[in-house]
């Protein structure tokens, strides 16, 4: 291949690698959160990549005239197949292929990446990680929703956050839908009317109310069109984005449908009254969810501190831990009718977010390296590192042997290693191991010690 032909080593937009120290990070947060599921007895759930496109549906879908455009489909010879989009349509399917096997009320948690056809940037990516626990089946709802809001609560703890540094924000989508009902809003509409605002974290108030009406034209120049609402259906819906508390929801919201889902939140907020996250959860009555699956309580996590760009301006980073109640998700298959309620941690935004904190610090014991100083001694060398790791010890040895020592500590340098195994042939004859700190003081950060010792001394400095 010649040098006009080569390609260029580069990722399509929307999607990242990970390594070094922001990977560590990430499976830490991983590991934490999974841990915090397995206590509240939920069980792990593996699920393939693709779905049948007919049984993962369109739920993310704007685009009227083609409801897939938000999703990564594709044709094979006999059917049509999507990338998952989110954890929740593949746990309907699950449940209602294997319900005769499963123990309900079933609590289900599942990691891995979902991927959407959505415009990218330094938060936002076309595929990302997310780790989701659900309760599917007959369950008390007050004591299953505030489950979910209790394991947010304990995971974001868990991994080092202060209970001041997220807000677990709860709402009702009855309430609105009896809104809508009064109003009279078109039902072919209604779904576009959620889908604008949940919106008003990005946009803002002005920008919702534009889109309720005629439409919205945006920085780039390009045209939404809007849910065309007269300006008393817009005016109500952008007054009801105002109202706090249940108080003030009771006051002003009457009709039956918006008054059983104020009931709802004052059970939730009794059920959390028994354990320690009421504190960290609000009601926030703009929490819409733009997936319309959701029958009932929602749930939508923010942080309160700030986030910025690569460019080092402050960005709204949106949601961390969402989620609600789908009631009718898996009765869309045969033979299948299970309730359901859970939500979904973006991984990768929480991670944008805590990496600049630089405040959930990383334990982690860096490899011991076995230096090769004389090339008669290979064998030894290979008798140490192999007695390191028989012993639990992270450890390699140099693989090259003509390299001097000087170039092997500063492949450990650069590598961050705490420590080298330094050994040439006065060691081998008297029986000794030299050990050298490599973050210890110059000069003072080397130790010969019998060969015997050297698990126990090793195990002192890592």
């Amino acid at each position: 291949m010649n040098k006009d032909n080569k390609l260029q080593a580069s990722l399509p937009k929307g999607f990242k690698d990970r390594w070094g120290d922001e990977l560590d990070l990430k499976n830490k947060l991983v590991d934490t959160i999974k841990e915090v599921f397995t206590s509240y007895s939920f069980e792990q759930l593996e699920t393939p990549e693709f779905e049948k496109s007919i049984n993962i549906g369109s739920f993310l879908a704007e685009d009227e005239s083609n409801p897939m455009s938000d999703v990564f489909s594709f044709t094979n010879e006999k059917e049509s197949l999507t990338l998952r989009y989110d954890l929740s349509a593949p746990l309907a399917r699950f449940c209602a292929e294997n319900f005769r096997d499963l123990v309900f009320p079933y609590k289900r948690f599942a990691y891995g990446n979902v991927f959407r056809q959505e415009k990218a940037d330094s938060a936002r990516y076309r595929a990302f990680a997310q780790l989701d626990a659900d309760i599917i089946g007959d369950a008390n709802p007050s004591q299953a929703d505030a489950e979910i809001c209790n394991i947010i609560g304990e995971s974001f703890k868990k991994i080092g956050l202060s209970k001041e540094q997220f807000t677990i924000n709860v709402s009702n989508k009855k309430i609105l839908q009896g809104l809508i009902n009064e109003l009279k809003i078109e039902e072919d509409i209604q779904y576009k009317v959620l889908k604008s605002i949940d919106k008003l974290d990005r946009l803002g108030v002005k920008g919702v109310e534009e889109l309720l009406k005629q439409g919205r034209t945006d920085q780039s120049g390009a045209f939404t069109r809007g849910c065309e609402l007269s300006d008393n259906q817009a005016s109500e819906i952008i007054s009801f984005l105002t109202l706090k508390g249940i108080n003030d929801l009771k006051a002003n919201l009457k009709n039956p449908l918006s008054s059983e889902g104020i009931n709802d939140l004052e059970k939730l907020f009794e059920v959390l009254s028994y354990g320690s996250n009421q504190d960290s959860v609000k009601i926030d009555v703009t929490k819409i969810r733009g997936l319309s699956y959701y029958t009932g309580y929602l749930v939508e996590t923010n942080l309160n501190f700030k986030v910025t760009n690569a460019k080092g301006k402050e960005i709204n980073i949106g949601s961390v831990a969402s989620g609600g109640r789908y009631d009718n998700l898996i009765s869309r298959f045969k033979g299948a009718d299970y309730k359901g309620t859970g939500m979904s941690i973006g991984i990768d935004r929480l991670l944008y977010a805590v990496n600049q904190l630089d405040q959930i610090k990383i334990n982690k014991n860096r490899p011991v390296l076995v230096c090769i100083l004389d090339k008669a001694f290979i064998k030894e060398y290979y008798q140490i590192v192999n007695e390191l790791r028989a012993n639990n010890i992270p450890s390699e040895i140099y693989l090259d042997q003509n390299k001097n020592l000087k170039k092997q500590l500063q492949y450990a340098d650069r590598k961050k290693l705490d420590l080298a195994i330094i050994c040439g042939e006065n060691e081998f004859k008297d029986n000794t191991i030299t050990i050298k700190n490599l973050k210890g003081v110059k000069g003072q950060n080397s130790q010969t010690i019998p060969k015997e010792k050297l698990i126990d001394e090793v195990k002192k400095l890592i």
